[in-house]
């Protein structure tokens, strides 16, 4: 397999104190993304999800270099590295990356599709079915969304976003620039060349996917025609990890997931799956394994904004927590009320991916 690799240099005078305590910086602000490195004299390693990074402390300057199995894995790695830099340098900083670095018109994992067709699951769930090139590194079961890129409406030619030399995106122009939503991608079929993405029609703005004001993901899906053109990268997100007893719980908005989980599952996979929309139009078949008990939950009739989270307050969880793996997606605050109940269930952090995909009020902003 090829092997992606890029070095950048920060010297002595560009570091506010020495290559060792900007190194030092550097594994510290590592740790909250859960990066671990080790050390074997003046070199420091991690290994992630993107690929590795080791810094190389000189007498004179600072060496990094990121290598990675796949490009762009490899771009969104440097990317990630050199917004720690600036952290530490300033944004005025220039840093320059050389090796497998391309300032092309489009990212590694880019991909412009467009609409092939339409149509309601629900009243309030719309699938939308795309056509593309290339949609190979899109069907695994390891990463399960995208980032959507949405052209501002009327817009002929679209602009994407490009990578620039220090391996952060250089973006269109205000009035060109694409609005970015993350989706589940429900189906990906590489060979045809198809792959579907149902979109919640929220009636309220302030549900897209964690953004306030403008709805563009909604307003895309609800104006979406044949011969459409958006934009796409990734794939991005995590699933579940394997497990004897399964806990996955969310609201539409995480239905799209709960539902490509539970049809990956093994068969003899045992747990039980928390949905809650607002009412009986709004459930979808669903193909679980016979072990998994699977229960909605209805707003309009339980009387409540949030019924998930007494739904998982009130059950019943293995005794042994270390089997078993919690797959959370839901509101901002409800899903700090789960994640605090399931802690304190002795589940431990690498136990359980507990995501906010949209706030019920903007931040600051009392409910």
């Amino acid at each position: 397999m090829t092997r992606f690799l890029c070095d950048t240099a920060i010297p002595q005078d560009l570091l506010p104190g020495t290559p060792a305590a900007a190194a030092d910086w550097l594994v510290a602000a590592s740790e909250p993304y859960g990066l671990t490195f080790t050390r074997d004299g003046d070199r420091l390693t991690t290994d992630g999800p993107f690929g590795r990074l080791t810094l190389t402390v000189g007498t004179d300057a600072l060496c990094l270099r990121a290598e990675s199995d796949d490009r762009g894995l490899l771009e969104r790695f440097r990317g990630s590295v050199t917004e720690q830099l600036l952290g530490l340098l300033g944004e005025d900083a220039g840093i320059v990356w050389t090796g497998d670095v391309e300032t092309g018109a489009l990212f590694a994992d880019f991909r412009e599709i467009r609409v092939a067709a339409v149509r309601d699951l629900t009243p309030r769930l719309r699938r939308i079915t795309f056509r593309g090139r290339d949609l190979g590194r899109f069907a695994t079961s390891d990463n399960l969304h995208v980032r959507l890129y949405l052209p501002p409406p009327g817009l002929a030619v679209p602009s994407w976003p490009r990578p620039g030399p220090d391996g952060r995106p250089v973006l269109p122009e205000p009035e060109r620039r694409p609005a970015v939503r993350y989706y589940t991608l429900r189906r990906v079929d590489a060979d045809a060349g198809e792959l579907d993405i149902d979109v919640v029609l929220h009636e309220d703005s302030g549900h897209d996917d964690g953004h306030f004001g403008e709805a563009p993901g909604a307003d895309f899906a609800r104006r979406a025609r044949p011969g459409d053109l958006c934009g796409m990268s990734g794939p991005y997100g995590l699933g579940v990890s394997p497990a004897s007893w399964y806990l996955l719980a969310g609201d539409e908005t995480a239905l799209p997931a709960i539902a490509r989980i539970l049809e990956e599952l093994p068969d003899d996979a045992r747990g039980t799956a928390l949905v809650e929309v607002e009412d009986a139009a709004d459930e979808l078949p669903l193909q679980a394994p016979t072990g998994i008990a699977v229960r909605w939950l209805h707003r309009r009739s339980a009387g409540m904004a949030s019924p998930l989270v007494e739904a998982v307050r009130a059950l019943t969880l293995p005794a042994d927590s270390a089997t078993l793996f919690a797959w959370i997606a839901c509101e901002f605050d409800d899903l700090a009320r789960l994640r605090e109940h399931l802690r304190g269930r002795g589940i431990d952090r690498d136990r359980m991916l507990a995501v906010a995909y949209w706030r019920r009020t903007p931040p600051g902003r009392s409910a």
